[in-house]
């Protein structure tokens, strides 16, 4: 799989790129290996050289940076949980299915975790400076991605399409925030 022209296809043509990953079997090392490992990196590689090489302005005009070894466990961590959460909100919209009228599978759903979480692993580029983290808000077009997913992998129907994105989008977000609080804790920035 040429990862950086799926990824262009999801961005700019998600109805056809749905119709097309529908279509394909589905196997989660595969999946895993040969697309969230390699985006997966963006976010990992970036934070650690924004947190360590760059660092981060404090008010008084000084910078921090954080220690090599501490970026390379952080980097590690942020690597791994961004797999198991793709797997654990795979499983989430497999569960949800029924709620919402949709077929269950987890294949499919899995499909459908991994690349809606494209625009929020292109954005972890952000990462690189402390100024422009703020952009990782356009990682929000990740729900418009799964909206538009879910009736195609899912056989969501169009009326409950809205409500299952929104719940998907809410456990997405708590399993985005328990992740990052968790790498803050055992990482996070610290004079050295």
């Amino acid at each position: 799989m040429n990862v950086a022209a799926r990824a262009h296809r999801i961005l700019v043509d998600p109805a056809a790129e749905w119709a097309k990953i529908d279509s394909e079997p589905a196997d989660a090392i595969h999946l895993l290996t040969g697309y969230v490992a390699w985006l997966a990196l963006v976010p990992a590689l970036s934070g650690f050289v924004g947190a360590c090489l760059i660092g981060v302005v404090l008010p008084d005009g000084s910078t921090l940076h954080a220690p090599i070894l501490q970026g390379l466990f952080g980097a590690a961590f942020g690597f791994v949980m961004a797999c198991a959460t793709v797997l654990a909100l795979g499983l989430v919209i497999d569960l949800l299915a029924p709620v919402f009228a949709s077929h269950r599978g987890f294949d499919r759903a899995l499909k459908l975790a991994v690349y809606s979480y494209t625009p929020f692993w292109l954005a972890g580029i952000f990462l690189l400076a402390p100024g422009l983290r703020f952009l990782v808000v356009t990682s929000f077009y990740g729900a418009y991605l799964l909206w538009k997913g879910l009736p195609a992998l899912m056989g969501t129907p169009k009326p409950k399409a809205r409500a299952y994105t929104v719940v998907i989008v809410g456990c997405a977000g708590a399993l985005t925030l328990i992740v990052a609080a968790a790498q803050h804790a055992m990482f996070g920035l610290t004079p050295s």
